[in-house]
C-alpha cells in the first residue's frame, strides 16, 4: 500500500486493511479543532474518506486506480478529544464505481460520523493526469 503524504500530516495510522474493510484511528491532537474546541468536520470527512479508500483498493483488482466521485457525511455528535476510530466497508465493488460505508466512533465508543462514499474506478490508465 502507498504512503500518504496528507494521511501522516493528519496523523491517521491503519490498524487493518483486507477483504473490503479497513480501520483507522486517530489520536487527536489541538490542530484538529476548530475554534469551538471540537474536531472539525472537515478532519472526520478526510477520515472517513481515506478509511474508505484503503477499504475499497483492498476489493478491486491489483492496478485500479479509484477516485472519489461523492462523500455524503452526517455529524451524528462532536469529538472533542481522545483516541477516534473510522471503521469502512465496501457495499459493492464494481466495474465503474466502488460504494463504501464509514463509521466514525468516539473515544468511549459512541458513533460521532457516518459517511456514504462512491470512488470511481478505472483500470489501465490514470484518472490522475
Amino acid at each position: 500500500m502507498k504512503e500518504s503524504r496528507s494521511t501522516e500530516l493528519l496523523g491517521f495510522d491503519v490498524e487493518s486493511a483486507h477483504a473490503g474493510r479497513a480501520i483507522f484511528r486517530l489520536d487527536v491532537r489541538p490542530n484538529h479543532k476548530q475554534i469551538h474546541g471540537v474536531v472539525h468536520g472537515g478532519i472526520l470527512a478526510a477520515l472517513a474518506d481515506t478509511t474508505a479508500a484503503i477499504a475499497a483498493y483492498t476489493a478491486i483488482p491489483k492496478g485500479t486506480e479509484i477516485a472519489t466521485v461523492e462523500l455524503n457525511i452526517n455529524y451524528l455528535e462532536p469529538v472533542s478529544g481522545g483516541r477516534i476510530k473510522a471503521h469502512a466497508r465496501v457495499l459493492r465493488a464494481g466495474r465503474n464505481f466502488v460504494v463504501t460505508e464509514c463509521e466514525i466512533f468516539n473515544e468511549s465508543g459512541s458513533l460521532a460520523a457516518k459517511a456514504l462514499l462512491t470512488f470511481g474506478a478505472t483500470a489501465g490508465h490514470s484518472l490522475y493526469k
